[in-house]
């Protein structure tokens, strides 16, 4: 049995009871071809946890492209923005410490594999692509891989057990959530110290920035609710009530946030205008729905399930499930538009 889902200290009761012999599951539906055809070119990257790989999704057909082994239980996964590289997150290594492998997107094929601190769980790469920040459970800090050479050049500390973490659109700051801490810590990147710290709701998990880097929305999984962060005061403006609220996206208009509900199987769709909530979108029930990432464009959404393996695709015009199809048991999603292998 995989340790992966052990080392998150909220989840333990779901903890992955399942693995089955080829880590798929039963595809559902096909995608509709309006979805084929507005993801032409776009590729999604997704951590299967219990078999230590990235599935590549080609998203005009919603077919897996390759398998890329990593390194043991991978959870975070992010994309430079120029789309040459993915960043996974190993949250399963070596006691002690922990490793990011990094995959050229042109190959498919991990070209580097860098260490950092204990439990490492989520990735996110600043605007320029020039560096990479990691939450790592266990060490309750903060790596920073410098991506030209894809080393570690800095060691934050930060509150107790990090998860999710997001950067501004200008690069200038990295939010970081404490689940222990039940606050939001504020990195300046120019210093690579933590300038501020947020109080939020109980068991932080995610956050997520608005594409105009005004506000950030953080999920509190225990206060089932989502906390809404003015960047420019660093205080919370609103509390959005959510059910089980897990991890978080803004579209790329910034109109509304997507946010998972492991719990309950759903996807619940926050309007920023108002800061409450539209619609629940439904997903397969049992799949412990997990994390959400968006096309570039913002017309499809894609979140993961931790038990089932179904990767579900959304169309964020209606907000309405097109199609689900198998990947593995997985934590992590990150889209690019790169045309790759």
């Amino acid at each position: 049995m995989k340790p992966s889902r052990l080392l998150f200290p909220l989840v333990v009761f779901v903890a992955c009871q399942r693995e089955t012999p080829s880590g798929l599951a039963v595809v559902a539906t096909a995608p509709s071809s309006a979805a084929k055809a507005a993801s032409s070119g776009v590729f999604a990257y997704v951590t299967n946890f219990l078999t230590d790989n990235v599935s590549v999704v080609a998203t005009s057909t919603n077919t897996v492209n390759t398998t890329i082994p990593v390194g043991d239980a991978p959870e975070g996964v992010a994309i430079t923005p120029d789309g040459g590289f993915a960043y996974v997150a190993n949250a399963g290594s070596t006691p002690g410490f922990g490793t990011i492998s990094v995959i050229q997107t042109s190959t498919n094929t991990v070209t580097a594999t860098v260490p950092v601190g204990s439990g490492p769980l989520r990735v996110a790469i600043t605007p320029k692509g020039d560096f990479a920040y990691v939450t790592n459970l266990n060490s309750s800090t903060v790596s920073v891989i410098q991506a030209s050479t894809n080393t570690l050049v800095a060691t934050i500390p930060v509150g107790p057990r990090p998860d999710g973490l997001a950067i501004t659109p200008d690069g200038a700051f990295v939010y970081v959530v404490s689940i222990d801490g039940a606050n939001v810590s504020v990195i300046q990147t120019s210093t690579n110290t933590v300038i501020a710290t947020v109080p939020v709701g109980s068991n932080p998990i995610d956050v997520a920035i608005t594409p105009k880097g005004d506000f950030a929305y953080v999920t509190n999984f225990a206060s089932g609710s989502v906390s809404v962060i003015e960047t420019a005061t660093n205080t919370v403006t609103a509390t959005v009530p959510v059910s089980g609220p897990y991890r978080a996206a803004v579209s790329p208009r910034g109109d509304f946030v997507y946010v998972t509900q492991l719990l309950t199987d759903a996807v619940s769709v926050i309007a920023t205008s108002t800061n409450a909530i539209t619609t629940t979108i439904p997903l397969s029930a049992g799949s412990g729905t997990a994390a959400v990432a968006f096309s570039p464009k913002g017309d499809f959404a894609f979140v993961t399930s931790i038990y089932t393996g179904i990767l579900s695709v959304i169309e964020t015009a209606g907000h309405t499930v097109t199609g689900t199809f198998a990947v593995g048991e997985s934590e992590g999603v990150a889209i690019t538009s790169k045309k790759v292998k």
